[in-house]
């Protein structure tokens, strides 16, 4: 997994938590026939694409999809290529568009989902496929999400969330007054010409990596599990975000890639067993009841901290 696990904190806090990204990180990560982020996107687009794919009335999104294009051609051009025009290729897909056509000898499935969208979605499901990273563009000047292509959302839908104001996004969120005080501030950073990243994480019960409320169960966890039952159905789910400035039209391209690994992979150590337990047990009851772990809670934190015995 890419996640920094230096980002589980104690007292655990809903915050910004940006930190510049170091010269020459990377910002994305290519798919490859039969990762399971491509697999999951196209389900999505193939039969959501209306969830996924969106953009605000008057919003002209050319100007920072182009800019994508460019970042991605410029960072994997063994993956990615784009002729400045008309020409969008996705080498390791096996899928081209010249112009809004779908060209490629690569798997038919990804070649059907390309052509049953709008032409003008094309380019940026390609992109959007091509890459293990979900996009949204942030506007400076407005504070507002104009523009989704997000296939992978962590129980929210994309949907309710276009054109909003970042405070907005972020109304639901349980302890989230340092988010909302600091929008203001965040968007004029991200927006700005230096290049930012964040990560995030919760335990959860749901595998997949594509978890719009619609389409996601809302069984609770099992009452009846005991502790190591439970820990073996968890799955610890994260979040790296970064942020591609577009100085220049006072906007950023906002990526988030979603990574999946069972609990008991994903605690590696002792001591990310107890960075995990003090994260969790500081928990407040609204956050808990935002990320469903107050039924899990108990039961997790003997787990982990059984984990992080010396």
């Amino acid at each position: 997994m890419s996640f920094d696990f230096s980002a589980v904190h104690a007292p655990f806090r809903m915050q910004p938590g940006l930190r510049r990204l170091a010269a020459g990180a990377q910002q994305l990560t290519p798919n490859r026939l039969g990762d399971r982020a491509l697999l999951e996107k196209l389900v999505v687009l193939a039969g959501h694409a209306d969830q996924a794919l969106l953009v605000a009335d008057g919003f002209d999104a050319g100007p920072a999809l182009r800019a994508l294009a460019t970042h991605a051609a410029a960072e994997h051009p063994a993956a990615f290529a784009w002729d400045g025009h008309t020409h969008w290729q996705a080498h390791l897909l096996g899928w081209s568009l010249r112009g809004d056509v779908p060209v490629g000898d690569g798997p038919a499935e990804i070649g059907a989902c390309l052509r049953a969208l709008p032409a003008a979605w094309r380019a940026a499901a390609l992109l959007a496929l091509a890459f293990a990273e979900d996009f949204a563009v942030i506007d400076g000047g407005s504070g507002q999400i104009p523009w989704l292509a997000v296939c992978l959302p962590s129980h929210w839908a994309p949907e309710d969330k276009i054109g909003r104001h970042f405070a907005q996004v972020h109304a639901p969120v349980a302890d989230n007054q340092l988010l909302i005080t600091a929008s203001e501030h965040l968007t004029r950073l991200v927006t700005g010409a230096e290049r930012w990243e964040r990560f995030v994480w919760t335990i959860t019960r749901h595998p997949a990596l594509s978890q719009h409320p619609q389409r996601c169960s809302t069984a609770p966890w099992p009452a009846d599990a005991g502790v190591d039952a439970l820990a073996a159905r968890a799955f610890f789910r994260t979040e790296r975000q970064t942020f591609i400035p577009l100085p220049d039209a006072a906007q950023a391209i906002f990526t988030i890639q979603v990574q999946m690994q069972p609990l008991a992979e994903a605690i590696r150590s002792p001591a990310h067993a107890r960075q995990l337990h003090a994260a969790l047990s500081s928990m407040s009851p609204a956050v808990l009841a935002y990320r469903s772990l107050t039924d899990a809670r108990d039961r997790l934190l003997a787990w982990l901290a059984a984990r992080g015995a010396p």
